[in-house]
């Protein structure tokens, strides 16, 4: 893996919280800090970001919306507006959130994009839920209509950020939200039908159970490859037969990783370099522990485990966001904490989202730490680096956005 892509992290293994000073930098002082007083760090800074995400990405724009999506435009903001009720209650975060997602259907029209983080599907379940928590049933009603009006292009990919797979997680977002069936069994079982069957027919040619392709390439990350699509269809009704085929993707990959324990980004990649959610050791590693939870599998836990190793070791990046930056991969360690109940995981959460909070800013501003290309989104920015913040504050119930349901 490149060192240029991240910081060498030099910090401790583990760090006893106390009420007494700590001698050291700021990162120890804040590592030593009892778990209570950082949370109470993470969600004022969480709030001050959000105050600025809204003011950069909505007030600045009149609410005219230009990229209505979640990676990188609008409705992140108002995902993480909904993040923010969810932890204070404040109901003028919900109101303006119905602002955003509004303006986002409306900019959203027209799209042929039919996914959670990029498409119009995320518009539309989103504002079901959203109205949901407003007691607007008429407004619930609206966008679930809206929702499924929505047509699956033809030739349409499988992947999380752009097809199938990231149609299927609205999906699942919706009945989670709203309640079981509000998407059909039926209508998700048929999309997760044409992914196994496209699946089935690349893999032909290859040892792995299941394979799909991107631009003319097999990605193995989250973001375009096996990962994202096999964390999505362990959501779905498999038979037997199916679930075999998941998990023996599964370990396949476990199998075929670099001697480091790092994942390739696609498959045939002889390049160790990349450990970000998208792409690489992150995202594979959320995917193993929901396979662990899902087949009640301890080679899974151990692979996740040994995942979340290449994380701590290298994956202090360069960079903010929760796609390929501290962000993200702060959720690997929040994620294993959930699976394990080891508090060396939140510790190594902590201790990500505490070099955050700490340095961030200062990086930033002196080029040394890219702010990501649109600097307020959630999936680049710091609208991500924010949503961590809030998740901080209450970790057992921490999910990667839009990943983890």
């Amino acid at each position: 893996m490149a060192e240029s892509r991240y910081f060498r992290n030099d910090m401790p293994e583990f760090v006893a919280e106390t009420e007494e000073a700590v001698p050291g930098d700021s990162i120890l002082k804040l590592l030593a800090m009892p778990y209570i007083k950082t949370k109470e760090r993470f969600l004022r800074a969480a709030l001050n970001l959000k105050e600025t995400i809204v003011k950069k990405t909505m007030k600045s724009t009149g609410r005219r919306v230009k990229d209505y999506t979640l990676y990188t435009g609008a409705l992140g903001t108002a995902f993480l507006l909904f993040k923010s009720y969810q932890i204070t209650k404040n109901k003028n975060d919900l109101e303006l959130c119905v602002d955003i997602v509004g303006a986002c259907e409306s900019a959203s029209r027209g799209s042929d994009l039919v996914t959670f983080i990029c498409g119009r599907a995320g518009v539309c379940a989103l504002g079901a839920v959203v109205a949901k928590h407003s007691g607007d049933q008429k407004l619930q009603d609206h966008y679930l209509r809206l929702f499924k009006e929505i047509q699956m292009p033809y030739g349409v990919p499988n992947e999380l950020l752009y097809g199938r797979a990231g149609y299927l997680w609205a999906c699942s977002f919706l009945n989670k939200h709203i309640g079981d069936e509000t998407a059909t069994s039926k209508h998700m079982g048929a999309i997760v039908k044409d992914m196994l069957k496209e699946g089935k027919l690349l893999a032909k040619d290859g040892n792995c159970p299941l394979m799909y392709e991107w631009h003319g390439k097999r990605y193995w990350g989250a973001a375009h490859g096996l990962a994202g699509i096999m964390h999505v269809l362990m959501d779905a009704k498999l038979k037997p037969e199916e679930q075999d085929r998941v998990q023996g993707t599964l370990c396949y990959m476990i199998q075929s990783r670099f001697p480091s324990g790092n994942y390739p980004s696609s498959e045939g990649s002889e390049q160790d370099r990349l450990v970000h959610w998208c792409h690489g050791a992150p995202g594979v590693a959320l995917t193993l522990t929901k396979a662990a939870q899902v087949f009640k599998d301890e080679g899974y836990q151990k692979a996740a485990i040994e995942a979340g190793e290449v994380v701590w070791n290298g994956g202090l990046l360069k960079r903010v966001g929760i796609c390929h930056g501290i962000s993200g991969n702060a959720y690997v360690f929040l994620s294993l904490y959930r699976l394990t109940g080891e508090v060396k995981y939140l510790y190594r959460a902590k201790a990500f989202a505490c070099f955050l909070l700490d340095k961030a800013e200062s990086l930033i501003s002196k080029g040394v730490m890219h702010g990501g290309d649109d600097p307020y989104s959630l999936f680049e920015g710091l609208g991500g680096m924010a949503y961590l913040f809030f998740d901080m504050a209450d970790p057992l119930e921490a999910r990667f956005p839009a990943y983890e349901l």
